[in-house]
């Protein structure tokens, strides 16, 4: 009996290996965009900064969007989108608002920057292990980008105002209390059940009409604004459920006690 020729086995088909361009083309647009805030607050112009980080936060909501609907998602860009995460958002907001104003401040300025730096790390750190089973309706402690978000809108606003007035130890606080929020297990609206492919009333389109007339009107206010109260909504919803919590209680025990 004849053996079969090795050129008759057929070989296995080697996997291909690469990237998805579209997503990760997202990703480095937003990570260029936070190397370039660091860039322009060295050279002084902390205004072309912050606009640079609110920049990048549109580029990072935008390259998971596009992963999830071409269907390109992958081990690689969770991690390089990680990545950007930290140096956009972590990096960049802390050495802008460091170079604005807490440098004066001498160690304890860079320490409340590296704080918030190292907050953002560990921040991403917790939330890529436990993106399988957290409550996709909230966030457990403030997200990255919108403790970003803060700093960028607290330098743009008091550069386009001329604020200098603003006290280097104020803008320290602020910095080391958004860290701190973004490591607690506050928890924030996710917004992540909201149906963007379905209909929607016509006084939902009015509103976001409304919403981008104000932010065009005066956008160092209005994102500062926003940013800032979404950082205090976290908080102030903790207390409510506790509030909440308590009084439901309050009503159970004396349903307890005449059920004995």
């Amino acid at each position: 009996m004849n053996e079969p020729s090795p050129k008759s086995v057929p070989e296995p088909r080697k996997r291909r290996r690469g990237i998805y361009l579209l997503p990760n083309l997202f990703t480095t647009a937003a990570l260029f965009a936070g190397f370039y805030a660091i860039v322009t607050a060295m050279k002084g112009d902390f205004g072309s900064a912050a606009v640079a980080i609110f920049v990048a936060m549109i580029l990072d909501g935008a390259d998971g969007r596009i992963a999830r609907m071409t269907n390109t998602e992958s081990a690689f860009g969770v991690q390089y989108d990680s990545l950007s995460d930290l140096v956009s958002f972590g990096l960049a907001p802390s050495l802008v608002v460091y170079l604005w104003s807490i440098s004066t401040l001498g160690k304890i300025g860079w320490l409340c920057a590296f704080f918030f730096t190292a907050a953002t790390a560990l921040r991403l750190a917790r939330f890529n292990t436990q993106v399988g089973t957290a409550d996709k309706r909230y966030f457990q402690g403030l997200p990255c980008p919108a403790g970003a978000a803060v700093l960028a809108g607290l330098v743009w606003f008091g550069t386009d105002y001329d604020m200098v007035s603003i006290s280097p130890w104020v803008i320290a606080g602020v910095t080391t209390a958004v860290g701190a929020l973004m490591v607690s297990n506050i928890r924030y609206q996710s917004f992540k059940e909201l149906d963007l492919r379905g209909r929607v009333p016509f006084v939902a389109v009015l509103v976001i009409v409304v919403i981008f007339a104000l932010v065009s009107l005066d956008p160092p206010f209005v994102l500062f604004v926003v940013s800032a109260g979404y950082a205090i909504s976290g908080p102030l919803l903790t207390l409510w459920l506790i509030r909440r919590r308590r009084m439901e209680r309050r009503k159970a025990a004396p349903n307890a006690v005449q059920g004995e």
